[in-house]
């Protein structure tokens, strides 16, 4: 399998390739140059006669084009190479080369189909060029056995040392995947966590209209006074959902201050413990039974942790009103700062009974029951697993509805 290439430019490519077939066509012109040198000292003519020498550069260049093509067909090219080098002096500079590039994919198949004709390209080398008295000689061996090893031992080093940067560029390209990966899920977590903000924001202040604009709807014997004031408190409602809707949806903008106030106030901030007594005022306004304990200094409980501890108060509120109307509610509120608890977290209970189904309009349908979507409870674990607590709910076995929920302080 071949290894993934870092890209080059290709001015990159061209200055790799010119290089490395100058300096194999400069190594054999070397050697071309040392036996002719051996052959003049020793007043010798080659097997072919004295013109075999520019036979033997024309066979060297072209030794040199061939290497134009090793990388797409390696064993091939060190073969044709090595058989060149045992007729050419100059050929052997292409040889080396040829069998470095073929020992960088480290087969040793190959390597051993090329150790043949390398090596009796040796002893053509000494036929062709006869300066000593035998064609084969244990020095000769010697140096044969020795090139061999030293080519292959670089080519496999360079071999290494591709697949070792191959390993960390595909390692950059993990990365970088996981990253991508990583803001997606980030981004997806986020819009998560606004969708659940906005049901608990708005849930709570439509199901008072959905509740008020429903009494107005089957209640007859209202005084117009009263009808005043529901409508009032309807009017309210839908102002509160509507500024809280722009509030939540202001960090859906790309350009930050787009529903800022006017006038350059400050945004009121998200409601927390603090607001409790508030938030049970107005539960307690929608016609809706609710006891109140709490325990521990609420202030000492960090902002985000009392938003999240808020949010489910309000949910829990809302579900009772919404599921069942009328019910009373008891709500506890406990904190680690009273000495009672063994961690710093923050225990939420909601308890409401279960009133009986029953009917008051013609089609069978409750006038004071809203249909929720049945996303609230999830969305609350949800958020309780995200700040590092848990959250449970269900009938216990006297009958009521219990919502407990245990938020730390800290993960």
């Amino acid at each position: 399998m071949p290894l993934p290439r870092v890209a080059r430019t290709r001015s990159g490519h061209v200055w790799g390739e010119s290089w490395r077939l100058g300096l194999s066509f400069l190594f054999g012109l070397a050697i071309w140059g040392a036996v002719q040198a051996q052959l003049d000292q020793r007043h010798l003519d080659p097997t072919f006669g004295k013109d075999w020498l520019l036979v033997d550069l024309a066979v060297g260049v072209g030794g040199a084009v061939l290497l134009l093509w090793r990388r797409r067909w390696p064993l091939a090219v060190a073969l044709a190479t090595a058989l060149l080098s045992g007729l050419s002096s100059v050929a052997v500079g292409a040889s080396v080369l040829a069998l470095v590039s073929l020992s960088t994919r480290r087969r040793w198949r190959e390597i051993a189909v090329v150790a043949v004709p390398w090596m009796l390209a040796g002893w053509g080398h000494a036929l062709v060029y006869p300066t000593e008295d035998q064609a084969i000689t244990l020095p000769n061996v010697i140096i044969g056995l020795l090139s061999l090893a030293v080519s292959v031992a670089v080519g496999w080093a360079i071999g290494e040392r591709r697949a070792f940067v191959a390993s960390l560029h595909e390692r950059a390209l993990t990365a970088e995947r996981e990253q991508a990966m990583r803001v997606v899920q980030a981004q997806v977590a986020e819009r998560a966590r606004i969708a659940r903000e906005m049901h608990d924001v708005l849930a709570h202040r439509i199901s008072l209209v959905a509740m008020h604009s429903g009494a107005l709807a089957y209640r007859t014997d209202l005084t117009p006074e009263q009808v005043s004031e529901t409508a009032e408190v309807v009017r309210e409602s839908a102002n509160h959902a509507l500024t809280e809707l722009r509030a939540v949806l202001g960090v859906l903008r790309d350009v930050p201050g787009v529903d800022a106030p006017a006038d350059g106030s400050p945004e009121p901030p998200q409601p927390t413990l603090g607001d409790l007594d508030a938030l049970v005022d107005e539960a307690r306004s929608a016609d809706t039974t609710v006891s109140l304990d709490r325990s521990g200094v609420l202030e000492a409980v960090p902002e985000q942790v009392s938003r999240s501890a808020y949010r489910i108060v309000q949910e829990g509120l809302t579900n009772a009103r919404k599921h069942a109307p009328g019910a009373s509610v008891h709500v506890t509120v406990a904190t680690s700062a009273d000495g009672g608890l063994d961690d710093e977290a923050v225990r939420i209970t909601l308890r409401n009974t279960v009133p009986r189904p029953r009917t008051d309009a013609a089609d069978g349908i409750r006038p004071d029951v809203t249909v929720g979507s049945g996303l609230g409870l999830l969305g609350l674990t949800e958020r309780a697993v995200l700040a590092g607590g848990e959250l449970t709910y269900g009938p216990d076995r006297a009958g009521d509805f219990v919502l407990t929920a245990r938020l730390p302080w800290s993960r």
